[in-house]
């Protein structure tokens, strides 16, 4: 499936920054079930040109800006072509040993109900179903709800709460997957999640685990299926913290807003037209 991304990020300072730095993580990769044809990253409409790979073996880039502003525009835009592998995700740039994604943050710390959840997974046994099982379990336990869970909630508030979003079911699971022995690891990427024409979304997140003899394998927990060919995989992280697409620190003034708005659009979509659907 050929699949158009337009990603806009505004952040906007009303009292003022004297200096911005970012760390920009916009860059899809291209690996088995996604082949990436055009990608394209600007701040304030100019393009970024030189970017690095790092640890997880995934493209980013630093940007900074010196002298006062009031405002700030990211976007990423460009042309994906995807196939459905069943959320088995092979091909990626060699990184990290997988042992990495064992490490617990406080965001995915597990407690005795998340440690629950995974008691029935068995690193030697069946895992991939144990997983399934697993993801199901947890879409069971957590309601979708949004508004009450925050960037700054962890798995264990979100499960003891009313319900969450994504980002605590990704959570959960991988704290569960964790407290097994499975490495598991947080996913930023894009969903098209329907036949809209164009479809306004902010990023959408899922995990993967690592299963012996298999390789990586993704589970959207929130949807209850393993990702297909409606998602771009944009890049990983041990929590939502760390994968963030977009992060950066500002000096002077307040720390301002944050708006993002995805579009994205199905077949031979036109950037230009989705630009005109976000002024």
């Amino acid at each position: 499936m050929l699949l158009v991304v337009r990603h806009l990020t505004q952040m906007q300072y009303p009292l003022g920054a004297t200096s911005v730095a970012l760390r920009l993580r916009l860059f899809p990769q291209s690996f088995d079930g996604q082949r990436v044809i055009d990608w394209h990253v600007s701040v304030d409409g100019k393009e970024i040109e030189r970017s690095i790979v790092g640890g997880y073996g995934e493209r980013s880039a630093q940007w900074l800006s010196q002298g006062q502003r009031t405002e700030l525009e990211i976007l990423a835009w460009g042309r994906v072509e995807t196939e459905d592998r069943a959320g088995i995700v092979a091909g990626l740039r060699r990184a990290c040993p997988t042992g990495v994604f064992l490490r617990d943050t406080p965001l995915t710390l597990a407690d005795a109900a998340i440690r629950a959840l995974g008691g029935e997974l068995e690193p030697g046994g069946d895992t991939l179903s144990g997983l399934h099982a697993l993801s199901a379990r947890v879409q069971e336990a957590l309601p979708y709800v949004s508004g009450v869970t925050d960037s700054t909630t962890t798995a264990a508030a979100a499960l003891a709460g009313e319900g969450g979003v994504c980002q605590d079911h990704a959570h959960i699971f991988i704290s569960a997957a964790r407290s097994r022995g499975i490495p598991s690891r947080y996913v930023v990427g894009y969903l098209l999640a329907g036949d809209a024409e164009h479809q306004r979304f902010e990023t959408h997140a899922w995990a993967e685990a690592f299963v012996e003899g298999l390789g990586w394998v993704g589970f959207d927990v929130a949807n209850g299926l393993c990702p297909t060919d409606h998602y771009v995989r944009l890049c990983t992280g041990l929590d939502a913290h760390d994968a963030a697409p977009v992060r950066g620190v500002v000096t002077g003034g307040d720390a301002g807003t944050v708006v993002a708005d995805v579009r994205i659009a199905r077949g031979d979509g036109d950037v230009d037209a989705i630009q005109q659907q976000q002024q």
